[in-house]
């Protein structure tokens, strides 16, 4: 089949995505709308969950496993759409609708891409194009839980929008629970350790720190105080106040060295809801970076967190469509940026397919 059938495939796809409400861990009608994608295509295909999967057609034991990768669950629409934000419409280039440009155009154009290759003989890597589910909520029945069903990838792309420039590492998260005590008690009488007053520092110390390691890709460890929560009515003194810490880490640090020094030097008790989404990142050697490169794209470091989190291996973050659209009022997405995408993965993927001595990683 042709790419340019592929494309108008693609474009029909993704309008039946945006119309199908999907979000995370409520993915099951989009994954009926991706079985037919298959089924259509004739490509045997696994499914669990939400989540589908399914390898090229002559798969070669032995040879590297390339994942594509990318997910078709959805936040919830924000109080500022003016749009029905499930009607997919077409208007001066630009498809609207939820989910649209995050990651719907990048789904649909990396299907294309693999529906084009799945039947190409002597290819230098097996392909496995998995569409995920959850990975707008880092659930628990997403990307993830597929690698424990799927040959350990040796790299990956990640469609995610990036406006088809390459980035090549991206920020890890890690967020905090903070507790700042005090001392409980009537709002009428004297307290010289209200916990609401003692946060006054707190914020401030949390506000000014740094973290000493910066990266040229990534810049700083981005700690930012998210939330706040303390006391129930007007004429009590509260016992505690807690906060939410979101940090966007670097390559510089793992999880598991922020979280010791905040343990270490934080003003009040702090404790982690998980260490396991840690920043990713491809050597910019890579033979599909350098592919990237000698097309003209640029290499970059992304702040935004992807299921790239949860690989092991070498991954590039890649796709159509523009992050800041993404969760946003009124998202939409460029047809022009989808037809675009598939060619440029198409580009890039048979220059790297079609190369040799390639080495199985370890």
């Amino acid at each position: 089949m042709s790419l340019e059938t592929l494309k108008k495939e693609a474009l029909e796809l993704l309008t039946e995505l945006v119309e199908t409400p999907s979000f995370s861990k409520e993915e099951h009608n989009t994954a009926k709308l991706l079985e037919a994608w298959f089924e259509q295509h004739q490509i045997p295909f696994h499914r669990e969950n939400n989540n589908l999967w399914a390898f090229n057609k002559h798969y070669k034991e032995g040879a590297p496993l390339l994942l594509l990768n990318s997910h078709h669950d959805t936040v919830k629409p924000n109080v500022g759409y003016t749009r029905d934000p499930f009607m997919a419409t077409l208007e001066d280039g630009k498809l609207f609708g939820l989910g649209s440009n995050d990651a719907g155009g990048c789904l649909v154009s990396l299907l294309a891409v693999f529906t084009w290759l799945y039947d190409q003989k002597n290819l230098n890597y097996n392909l496995v194009m998995v569409a995920s589910a959850e990975e707008e909520n880092s659930g628990a029945n997403g990307l993830n839980s597929v690698l424990k069903s799927i040959p350990a990838p040796d790299v990956a792309i990640v469609g995610e929008p990036t406006q088809m420039q390459l980035a090549i590492a991206e920020k890890g998260l890690v967020v905090f629970d903070a507790t700042i005590a005090g001392t409980p008690g009537h709002a009428a009488h004297p307290n010289d350790n209200n916990a609401i007053y003692n946060t006054i520092e707190v914020l401030q110390w949390f506000k000014d720190y740094k973290f000493e390691k910066s990266s040229d890709l990534l810049g700083d460890v981005k700690l930012t105080v998210s939330q706040i929560q303390a006391g129930t009515q007007h004429n009590v003194v509260p016992a505690a106040v807690k906060l939410v810490i979101d940090v966007r880490v670097n390559e510089k640090y793992s999880n598991a060295e922020i979280n010791e020094i905040l343990q270490n030097e934080a003003p009040c008790s702090i404790e982690p809801r998980s260490l396991r989404l840690g920043s990713s990142s491809i050597p910019e050697d890579h033979p599909l970076v350098q592919a990237g490169i000698n097309m003209g794209r640029k290499t970059y470091g992304s702040p935004t967190l992807s299921d790239q989190a949860v690989l092991s291996c070498p991954s590039l973050k890649l796709g159509p469509g523009d992050s800041t659209r993404s969760h946003s009022a009124d998202e939409f997405i460029y047809v022009d940026e989808i037809f675009k995408g598939i060619d440029i993965y198409a580009e890039l993927l048979e220059s790297v397919l079609a190369k040799k001595s390639v080495q199985k990683s370890h």
